[in-house]
């Protein structure tokens, strides 16, 4: 009877937690706890057990043999639970708050957007939408899915790739007929060339012309902190700026903006991803549906 008083399920999804985040202190993030709480958990399951499952230094953790073999089982067997619940429950709607982060652009051509026919899909989901161009934690942040451009990073999190979009040089016209349009790299250093401040942003715009690659720095007299704002200025007449072709195809179809040196374009594609925390199937509903929404919904056109 006493082996009934002891939550074995929440002790094997907060170690399988430690094992696939890397440490005490991530796994803590993500299922609410303190650190010291999560260490003193597994140490308990340890003496219960009789056996250690995971040899501590300073700067990893490492599974032992008999950790291992209860780490692969654990995650089957909770893999198996989270499908019982699933079954059983099959006919619940998603509900509860769902953490969004995306980029801003993004944010602003397709995630806003869609937001509505989201919620009427699902009226027991809360959404919760961040936009920023700044790369975040999203287990600091308890974001339950992230959007972002670019290449992806190593880490524990899962991606599922939403589109790829062609990067587009544009200026308004009114900027155009006062400075002249670029028919040369060289013509576009006499540019004011619009650029952004967020860390992941590229250091220059790629160009590939008369069969050569380079890379043309950014040094105009401006810069935003997210693409939106980019393509704001640009808008405006301030200068030229370098924008995913999503974002400006409705500006150049109505002829607000205007593409240059397109024949120096090298072609090269971002790729979009949504990525979150959750192997196999530890995902929630709403978190599962609002997946597979994004990639029915968004249409990410790559030029």
């Amino acid at each position: 009877m006493a082996r009934l008083e002891v939550n074995r399920s929440g002790e094997l999804e907060v170690f399988v937690r430690v094992i696939e985040l890397g440490g005490f202190s991530a796994a803590a993030r993500a299922c609410g706890m303190t650190p010291s709480a999560v260490s003193k958990l597994v140490a308990r399951l340890e003496q219960r057990l009789g056996t250690r499952l995971i040899n501590r230094s300073t700067r990893q953790l490492q599974l032992t043999a008999e950790g291992c073999v209860f780490y692969e089982r654990g995650v089957r067997i909770l893999a198996d639970l989270e499908e019982a619940e699933r079954c059983a429950s099959e006919h619940t709607a998603p509900r509860g708050r769902l953490r969004v982060n995306a980029n801003v652009p993004f944010g602003h051509h397709f995630l806003l957007p869609l937001a509505s026919e989201f919620l009427d899909r699902y009226p027991d989901v809360t959404l919760d939408i961040t936009l920023t161009d700044d790369v975040i934690d999203i287990l600091e942040q308890r974001t339950d899915v992230a959007v972002r451009t670019g290449p992806l990073k190593s880490s524990n999190l899962v991606a599922r790739r939403l589109g790829g979009t062609r990067m587009v040089i544009v200026g308004a016209p009114n900027y155009l007929a006062r400075c002249g349009i670029p028919t040369t790299p060289e013509e576009l250093l006499a540019h004011n060339r619009l650029g952004a401040n967020y860390v992941r942003a590229q250091p220059g715009w790629p160009l590939r012309y008369a069969g050569e690659d380079m890379v043309l720095p950014v040094t105009g007299n401006a810069q935003t902190s997210d693409g939106e704002a980019l393509r704001r200025l640009a808008l405006a007449g301030l200068g030229l700026a370098r924008l995913a072709a999503f974002q400006a195809r409705e500006d150049i179809a109505d002829g607000r903006l205007q593409p240059v040196l397109e024949d120096a374009n090298p072609g090269d594609i971002e790729e979009i991803h949504a990525v979150y925390v959750g192997q196999g199937g530890h995902l929630p509903l709403r978190v599962r549906v609002f997946l597979d929404f994004l990639a029915e919904r968004v249409d990410i056109s790559q030029g």
